[in-house]
């Protein structure tokens, strides 16, 4: 009962911190686009945050993760000091390095991200983005080791609200390109001198040690080709649209993806609560057990949400956007699924960090983005972005069926036959949708209800376990 209270406590603080971060931008993209002569500016600035969030992911070599897993390993608070500055000196010189390459390759990288020579600039400007971005999440990260989450969600406010409060005026005088990479820019720099005053204390030169950098590096490396991986997972198809169909189309891509993307909201609240849960107690018992009901839950619930975006989406993007953006619903519900399905890869890939052995995650995840790709190349030309949502998820299902597999045989993870079942009614359910009642909302909501109802009476005995701990909880509060 205690780790279910704690699991919930950082998920349900974490999720508001989610929600925060997540629920301006969401507001945002209809005044946007509004803002945009057409689709093609969109395009370009959700590929300039992909040209980002690329050479984010070379400056930070895994180091990250490799922090988070060593800061656990001691309880001396010496020790954790000594791995937060040993990580974040490796960090910042990637950082400069990766940058400079970006500015060196600008030309190149202009034609590959924006099909425009004439937008090199813009790369430049990615490159600066990337040494803030990459720095910032080790700047961060020892308010999330210490389950700060106060500041957690202030922080997550006041980034937005700083962003699209620069970017608003900039789009409202005509400078489309480069309204929301600046403003993103801004907002990040902001972030990174806000917690580096609250955390300089862990990143003293002094406490920077050579002898922690080579076992940060035996995690870390590894794990720097899973986050290539996912970087193909999330972005390629926005690259390949690109390519293949235009900016525009990657506009119209991009917009149709946010209702999708508001399913972070559940994967921020479980990314920001399950590494500190996670790593606090791999040590106990009953950890592969603990751990596998995790994956049931959590699923069963990203299989209910789904059902009911399916239904709303159409509504909600004729209600919010011109006819011109109001097609791209029906991407939604499979780019609300999928970073769902990679919360479920992350709670499955755990127990692989656990025992310190990462080759099977990169293998399994690296599986699933190659059939992504050949995908995209067959879909995309044919049935255009719906067919780039279609291959982004199937590759997380065949990632996610895999490393299920793999952790059973390996007596990691115990799935249970209700889970599999309940997996099964939710390829029926999108079956139905699609084929069936894509143009009646209604008819949508009455299924995704039956649905809903067959998934909660077969976990009817985990709900009245989240129910008593929520209860518990309560009266422990009033009793304060």
């Amino acid at each position: 009962m205690k780790k279910l209270k704690l699991f919930l406590e950082n998920f349900l603080i974490y999720g508001f911190g989610g929600i925060v971060s997540k629920i301006i931008p969401l507001i945002m993209v209809p005044i946007v686009t509004r803002l945009m002569p057409d689709p093609s500016y969109y395009g370009i600035s959700d590929m300039q945050n992909t040209l980002v969030s690329f050479g984010s992911a070379l400056a930070i070599l895994g180091m990250y993760d490799a922090m988070y897993r060593m800061f656990f390993e001691r309880e001396e608070q010496e020790y954790k000091k000594e791995i937060c500055a040993t990580s974040l000196s490796f960090t910042f010189i990637m950082s400069v390095g990766v940058a400079l390459l970006m500015v060196i390759l600008k030309g190149p990288l202009s034609l590959l991200f924006f099909k425009d020579k004439n937008l090199s600039w813009l790369v430049s400007l990615a490159a600066v983005t990337t040494l803030v971005s990459s720095t910032n999440s080790l700047v961060s990260a020892p308010t999330r080791m210490q389950n700060q989450r106060k500041t957690y969600v202030i922080m997550n406010a006041l980034g937005p609200l700083l962003s699209y409060g620069i970017s608003i005026p900039l789009l409202l005088s005509g400078h489309y390109i480069i309204a929301l990479p600046l403003a993103a820019l801004i907002s990040g720099a902001f972030s990174e001198e806000v917690f580096w005053i609250l955390n300089r204390s862990w990143f003293s030169i002094k406490k920077i040690k050579k002898e922690h950098l080579k076992p940060l590096l035996k995690i870390a490396i590894p794990l720097f080709p899973i986050f290539i991986v996912y970087w193909i997972f999330n972005s390629s198809d926005r690259l390949m649209i690109t390519q293949i169909l235009g900016t525009s189309e990657t506009g119209l891509y991009s917009v149709g993806s946010k209702l999708g993307h508001a399913s972070q909201l559940i994967y921020m609240a479980f990314a920001g609560g399950w590494q500190y849960f996670a790593f606090s107690t791999m040590r106990e018992d009953d950890q592969v057990g603990s751990n596998s009901k995790v994956f049931e839950y959590l699923g069963v619930i990203s299989f209910s949400a789904t059902a009911f975006i399916c239904a709303l989406a159409r509504p909600i993007y004729t209600l919010l956007f011109t006819a011109e953006y109001a097609s791209s619903y029906i991407i939604s519900p499979y780019l609300f699924l999928a970073p769902l399905l990679l919360m479920l890869y992350q709670v499955g890939a755990n127990q692989f960090l656990v025992i310190k052995k990462t080759w099977p995650n990169l293998l399994i995840l690296a599986g699933g983005a190659v059939c992504n790709i050949i995908m995209n190349f067959v879909l995309i030309p044919r049935i255009g972005i719906e067919g780039a949502a279609i291959a982004t998820l199937a590759g997380y299902i065949i990632s996610d069926v895999v490393c299920a597999i793999v952790l059973i045989k390996m007596k990691l993870m115990v799935l249970s036959k209700e889970f599999i079942f309940s997996s099964a009614l939710m390829l029926i359910f999108f079956i139905i949708w699609r084929v069936i009642t894509l143009s009646s909302s209604a008819i949508t909501i009455l299924t995704a209800v039956i649905f809903s109802c067959l998934w909660a009476f077969m976990y009817r005995k985990a709900l009245r376990t989240l129910f008593s701990a929520l209860k518990d909880g309560k009266h422990q509060r009033e009793s304060l």
